[in-house]
């Protein structure tokens, strides 16, 4: 083990349908013009509410701008070059992980301040300090990481509970993925304090997901704010943020990625992915194979069983790729990054073999 010199920053949050209400109170030490950026459904559904928020106050919003559509260093640049945001004291990161991410990029990096407004709960990108970075073709780049996440993220769960039920659904698969790929990619090592923190803290990433996944699930159907939508919503977004920003304090996925997500991003070689799925839908059927490659017999019907319950991918038929495809990608998920660090090297025999089993549990 090493001695260092070290600094950690954990996100700060509000939580609920009143969450707005705290914007002036902890905005206004930043400055006074707010720059609005996000996706465009996003701000629709938000920005009426933010401007009522801080209406007579200091705070005055000189600008709304469309993010983009994909979360790449050019659409940064695009942003960073905009006058309005040369004149910003702050930005409103308002949206999913794209635009939020997009965002983070072009804030932290500059020391502006930044707060971010999540209208959906797909990920923890809205408190966690990495950008997930992809190509203009859509295919995953690299993560982009930072010393800090933003300075508060404003968590209204009236909004998410009538955004689309599918992005908290596939938000589910990249919550729980957490807890196996942190306590598989740590095991029997001695781990620094922050590792070891973040290991254990992925424990809650997995727990309350499995006990109120269903019920919060059918109450976003409803268009409910109810107790369940909201330990999804602090699991997916809080729980997976802070656990993430312990476990990448390095700067590297090695314990904070792992053999689900090595999955999803040789997947998205194929346009359907990213056409047709989303990040923690697909990430959620590559569990599935990271629970059978550890041996993880009971963990694997748990979790099978549970994916089939809400409707989240238990075959590749679900997601679109052809057995050809999948032998190809077979090949090349053992070099990705995701798996370097292992307690084991993944082989294909290792996959072609978790791929026969998972196909033989639907006859």
């Amino acid at each position: 083990m090493r001695l260092e010199n070290y600094e950690m920053h954990l996100p700060s949050y509000s939580i609920g349908d009143k969450s707005y209400s705290k914007i002036v109170s902890v905005c206004r030490d930043y400055g006074k013009k707010v720059l609005m950026i996000g996706g465009q459904k996003a701000l629709q559904a938000a920005e009426g509410k933010i401007r009522k928020a801080i209406e007579g106050s200091k705070l005055e919003i000189i600008g709304v701008e469309i993010y983009g559509h994909d979360c790449t260093y050019a659409t940064v640049e695009r942003l960073r070059k905009m006058e309005l945001y040369k004149e910003a004291d702050m930005v409103f990161a308002v949206g999913g992980g794209k635009a939020v991410d997009t965002c983070k990029c072009l804030c932290i990096d500059d020391d502006k301040p930044i707060f971010s407004f999540p209208t959906i709960a797909s990920n923890c990108a809205a408190t966690t300090s990495v950008s997930i970075m992809y190509n203009e073709d859509g295919t995953f780049l690299k993560p982009h990481f930072f010393v800090r996440p933003v300075m508060h993220a404003f968590i209204d769960t009236d909004i998410i509970a009538h955004a689309p039920v599918q992005y908290m659904w596939a938000g589910i698969g990249d919550t729980y993925a957490k807890y196996y790929e942190a306590t598989i990619s740590s095991r029997g090592e001695t781990l620094e304090h922050y590792t070891a923190l973040g290991v254990n803290i992925s424990q809650m990433c997995k727990d309350p997901i499995l006990k109120y996944g269903k019920k919060g699930l059918e109450d976003h159907k409803k268009q409910i704010a109810s107790y369940e939508l909201e330990q999804l919503v602090l699991s997916i977004i809080v729980t997976t943020g802070i656990a993430s920003i312990f476990l990448t304090r390095d700067f590297t996925p090695d314990y904070n990625s792992g053999l689900a997500h090595a999955i999803f991003y040789a997947l998205t070689k194929y346009p359907v992915i990213e056409e047709k799925h989303f990040h923690g839908e697909v990430v959620g059927f590559g569990v599935l194979f990271a629970l059978l490659c550890d041996g993880q017999k009971e963990e694997f019907k748990k979790i099978y069983d549970f994916n089939r319950s809400i409707g989240l991918p238990v075959s590749i038929e679900q997601i679109d790729i052809s057995e050809e495809e999948f032998k190809e990608t077979i090949t090349r998920v053992p070099l990705m990054s995701d798996v370097k660090h292992y307690p084991y090297a993944i082989t294909e025999q290792m996959l072609y073999d978790a791929w026969e089993e998972l196909s033989n549990c639907g006859k």
